[in-house]
């Protein structure tokens, strides 16, 4: 799931991924409205809620929605940066390692909850999330040539109704010299992307408030392993081929 990129990758492999990686996204952005209030990935939303503070004059909120914005930018920066590194140094396993460093980051974030104080975890919960959340959606974005996206749900929906009215035009004979199995195939993707996201959301509720921010090491649980299997099978092909 994290060697292929581009046009190597095929659509059972971008749907293992965007299943995966949308499920952790649901579950870590409702878990964290749930615990603070605030939406950890949902840009579209937080940009809203920005504009309707600062025009009611409330700075202080519209601030640390700014900051929700800023940070959620940076980590796709720093994403891109470790990717583009590992790519002009031919590091094959590079999508792996990045996820790998969102992994190590997600337990550091889940120590920090730990030991601060109680009135200040929410705000370190949803800006740490924000962070790694445009961290992963660079991965995912970069990997799949922009055909996964584990956040952006509206985007998504919006893809899902143009691949629908496609299937529809070309079911009727509408569109005869356009393919079926193209926008069949996207639109099985973006519909179990979403779901995985919702689905993710629904376990991420019951999950916190069962072990509370111990969420956070499940899913850098999960993410270790992705990374982890990736890396070995990379080293274990690039074996082979230096085999006489």
């Amino acid at each position: 799931m994290l060697l292929r990129q581009g046009e190597a990758r095929n659509h059972e492999i971008d749907r293992q991924l965007a299943c995966i990686l949308a499920g952790i996204a649901g579950a870590l952005n409702t878990a964290a409205f749930h615990a603070a209030g605030f939406f950890s990935a949902n840009m579209t939303g937080n940009v809203s809620s920005l504009s309707d503070h600062a025009a009611l004059g409330q700075w202080w909120v519209s601030a640390f929605y700014f900051a929700i914005i800023v940070v959620f930018v940076l980590g796709s920066t720093t994403s891109t940066l470790l990717i583009n590194a590992g790519c002009r140094r031919t590091i094959r396993s590079i999508y792996a390692i990045t996820i790998l460093g969102e992994a190590i980051l997600m337990v550091v974030l889940g120590l920090a909850e730990w030991s601060i104080p109680s009135m200040d975890r929410g705000p370190v919960l949803i800006l740490g999330l924000s962070y790694l959340m445009g961290f992963q959606n660079a991965v995912v974005t970069r990997i799949s040539d922009a055909r996964v996206r584990a956040t952006h749900v509206s985007g998504m929906s919006t893809d899902i109704g143009i691949e629908f009215g496609m299937l529809l035009d070309i079911i009727r004979g509408r569109e005869p010299d356009v393919e079926l199995a193209p926008y069949s195939a996207k639109l099985r993707l973006h519909v179990l992307t979403v779901l995985s996201f919702l689905a993710g959301g629904v376990a991420g509720i019951v999950v916190y408030q069962a072990i509370g921010t111990r969420l956070l090491f499940a899913a850098a649980v999960l993410l270790f392993a992705m990374a982890i299997t990736s890396i070995i099978r990379a080293r274990t092909q690039s074996n082979q081929i230096s085999m006489p």
